[in-house]
């Protein structure tokens, strides 16, 4: 199992605090196996096997404990009375009024409640008004390239092979598994994609015209890198003789991404340090699954790699927004413990037109914040163009650079 340290080290620092620990993600992301990973380091530091509770509420053995007082009383029989008690829940939502149970877990003395859950809308109602301020967040996504290249251990497989099948296949941790094996990809991919539309869409939302949601999701992975607002959406879809409101665009969107398959990034204006509120852009958890929805189109590779590069700069733990200065746009603005990062994303920029292009709106920005153009050309990395410096993407996204 491939470490996941980023999000370890979270656990490890939350570790006996008092707070609950919440890891949200996309299914089949590693959670569960996050949770198995921190409990062998549990177990290396001498914390012994009745001090840790686990339970998957997808796992029918535990079915009996979708009640939130079932499960209460599970746990509440089994914690330890004079030592902490480590309670591990995966996909907690499932659990009719969990709110309740964790609540209740959360006040008792030496316990220490992790939860996973693959929808948004379990951080919202009851849980945060029952647990506000008393839990944080670990947002996880799949792999990293470095983590997929980490899990891909044929050793005659070339960097650029790698970075190619990762943004063919995706980054679901599994997939790396299948492509070293070379087996049944595909079918993996595609049963990911209807469980999350089913379970995380569908049946939560209570959406009855599946066919009109993923006319939707095609549109947005379509776009993504674009600016795209719900009435070009709906547009898009009424254009092709289906008829949907810009309400109900509005509704399946946010399903979509409470549910992690689409993240929003708003666009911020530099100049006036002001967050807008039209024109944002959406990006997808995973390129495998657009790969799979548009046939693997690779026409707009900047486009692909553009989503790579927002969803590290997210997993690196930034705030991003999409900037703007006067009418030119900067791919990324990314906000972090120390400060400010803007970042341009191409394919290649050999051309001394796209050059000029990307450099022209980070030229325009008067501060000194850290100005990057991140491309996939060996011919020029490491250039500076009056403090822009030009990075090889796949070196940054190893963290060589």
């Amino acid at each position: 199992m491939i470490a996941r340290k980023i999000y370890i080290d979270l656990l490890k620092s939350y570790r006996e605090k008092e707070v609950i620990k919440v890891v949200t993600g996309v299914r089949r992301c590693g959670k569960s196996t996050l949770f198995s990973l921190y409990i062998q380091y549990l177990k290396s530091v001498g914390i012994a096997d009745d001090q840790i509770i686990t339970i998957n509420l997808e796992d029918i053995e535990f079915e009996y404990l979708l009640n939130y007082k079932s499960l209460y009383n599970y746990v509440k029989d089994r914690l330890c009375s004079d030592r902490f008690t480590y309670v591990f829940i995966d996909e907690v939502q499932n659990c009719t009024m969990f709110e309740k149970a964790i609540d209740s877990l959360f006040i008792k003395e030496k316990v220490d409640v992790y939860i996973t859950g693959s929808n948004a809308y379990m951080l919202s109602g009851e849980l945060a008004t029952l647990l506000s301020g008393r839990y944080v967040t670990i947002d996880m996504l799949p792999f990293s390239f470095k983590e997929y290249c980490e899990a891909v251990e044929v050793s005659n497989t070339s960097i650029d092979t790698k970075f190619n099948d990762y943004l063919k296949y995706g980054s679901f941790p599994y997939v790396a598994t299948l492509v070293q094996n070379n087996v049944g990809i595909a079918p993996y991919i595609e049963g990911i994609y209807s469980t999350i539309l089913i379970k995380d869409v569908v049946q939560r939302e209570g959406i009855t015209d599946v066919a009109v949601l993923e006319s939707i999701i095609k549109t947005m992975a379509s776009s993504v890198g674009s600016p795209i607002s719900l009435k070009k959406i709906a547009d898009t879809i009424n254009s092709s003789g289906r008829r949907i409101s810009v309400n109900t665009v509005d509704k399946y969107v946010r399903a979509l991404t409470d549910s992690y398959i689409f993240y929003k990034v708003d666009r911020y204006d530099i100049k006036g340090r002001q967050h807008l509120k039209t024109l944002g852009k959406y990006y997808m958890v995973d390129s495998g699954i657009r790969g799979m929805l548009l046939s693997n189109s690779t026409s707009d590779l900047g486009h692909i790699i553009e989503n790579i590069v927002y969803l590290e700069l997210l997993r690196r733990g930034y705030k991003i927004n999409i900037g703007k200065q006067n009418q030119k746009e900067i791919d990324f603005v990314s906000n972090g413990p120390e400060g400010v990062t803007y970042y341009q994303v191409s394919a290649t920029v050999l051309n001394e037109q796209t050059l000029r292009r990307e450099l022209d709106p980070l030229e325009k920005i008067t501060d000194h914040h850290p100005k990057i153009l991140l491309t996939l050309d060996t011919i020029g990395k490491g250039a500076n163009y009056n403090g822009i410096k030009q990075l090889y993407l796949i070196d940054w996204l190893l963290e060589t650079e």
